[in-house]
């Protein structure tokens, strides 16, 4: 992502997307009623034959919705304005379509928070990502570390049997597909697995691609499941290889929070008006809240607000990974506190 310009009177704020991560980070940040002025394609007809017509278009944003199997981010809502005029009919439904590589123009009253996404996403989007092998000796499962959460991949599977006279050469095979598997990719690999699997598979990838061993990192896990990847996150694998990254500080803190609430410290709250009650308080270290709740309530979007001027720290969390399926348990918004609310 690259921020192109912003004018703090307009609020008008011109980005260009370069991934699909990027436009995760825009669906979180756009607020329903902004305006996006973006190019698009209108279907205009002229008699009886119906033609489509390259327009650059402005919506007022009633709906958003990310695709991550489309690579899309489709925003809805009635045209405001457009050219080449004849063929733009104002107040009519349209959709407009980002994908990477295009350039959008976004007109909203900004929150710092939303703004501070952004900036972020444009630092993250110059970070290499990261790819993981969890693997045994017979299946390996492949998963990409995106901004969004995990995305899982294909698995490969071993046909060695140690009864079979070929099995050394069914051995090789398995390696061999995993090996083509990382040398498709240019990003860095985390392989991991139970047993001698992993260790073999390090000395086959030596012998026959060692050009390889300088982007895997190679790391112990119990399980060739997704188990096993949330394994290697919570052992702060992927913190190591690349510093503090968005998964694992949401997996992180909800741990903590946990840890606080089930050892009934008093420094944690949850549910909106116990994080209310904190916030007024300036008690908030960090304040934690689901996306989608962000995006749909105006109670916890004041809240939220509110304890950004108050100098907390702001962490939005995805609601399609496991830290947020768990923070939705707690009310969708919670604090990390400063100091007791009660003795």
């Amino acid at each position: 992502m690259k921020i192109i310009h912003f004018d703090h009177k307009t609020n008008e704020l011109k980005l260009a997307t370069d991934t699909v991560d990027d436009l995760w980070h825009l669906e979180k940040v756009l607020s329903l009623g902004s305006r996006v002025e973006g190019h698009s394609v209108r279907s205009y007809k002229v008699g009886k034959v119906e033609e489509k017509k390259h327009v650059f278009i402005t919506i007022e944003v009633e709906r958003v919705e990310f695709s991550k199997s489309l690579n899309r981010l489709r925003l809805l809502g009635k045209i405001v304005a457009g050219d080449p005029v004849e063929f733009v009919q104002l107040g009519k439904y349209h959709t407009i379509e980002v994908s990477p590589g295009d350039k959008i123009k976004i007109f909203q009253e900004w929150k710092s928070h939303q703004l501070n996404r952004l900036r972020e996403a444009e630092k993250e989007s110059k970070r290499p990502k990261i790819r993981i092998i969890v693997l045994d000796d017979e299946k390996a499962l492949t998963a990409m570390v995106r901004a969004y959460g995990i995305e899982y991949g294909p698995e490969m599977y071993s046909s060695a049997s140690k009864k079979s006279e070929k099995y050394e050469e069914g051995v090789r095979g398995y390696f061999g597909e995993i090996a083509s598997e990382i040398e498709r990719h240019p990003e860095r690999y985390v392989v991991a697995g139970p047993g001698f699997t992993r260790d073999n598979l390090k000395k086959f990838i030596s012998q026959k691609y060692p050009d390889l061993l300088k982007r895997i990192v190679w790391e112990s896990c119990s399980y060739a499941e997704r188990a096993g990847v949330n394994e290697l996150l919570k052992q702060g694998v992927l913190e190591k290889i690349m510093g503090e990254e968005r998964i694992e500080r949401e997996t992180k803190l909800i741990e903590e929070l946990i840890t606080q609430i089930h050892k009934d410290s008093g420094f944690a709250a949850y549910g909106l008006d116990e994080v209310r009650k904190a916030v007024e308080a300036s008690a908030v270290k960090q304040l934690l809240v689901l996306d989608e709740y962000l995006r749909t309530d105006k109670q916890a979007e004041d809240v939220v607000e509110a304890a950004d001027k108050a100098k907390a720290a702001i962490v939005i969390i995805s609601s399609e990974e496991e830290p947020g399926m768990k923070l939705k348990g707690f009310g969708k918004i919670a604090a990390l506190l400063k100091f007791r609310m009660r003795d």
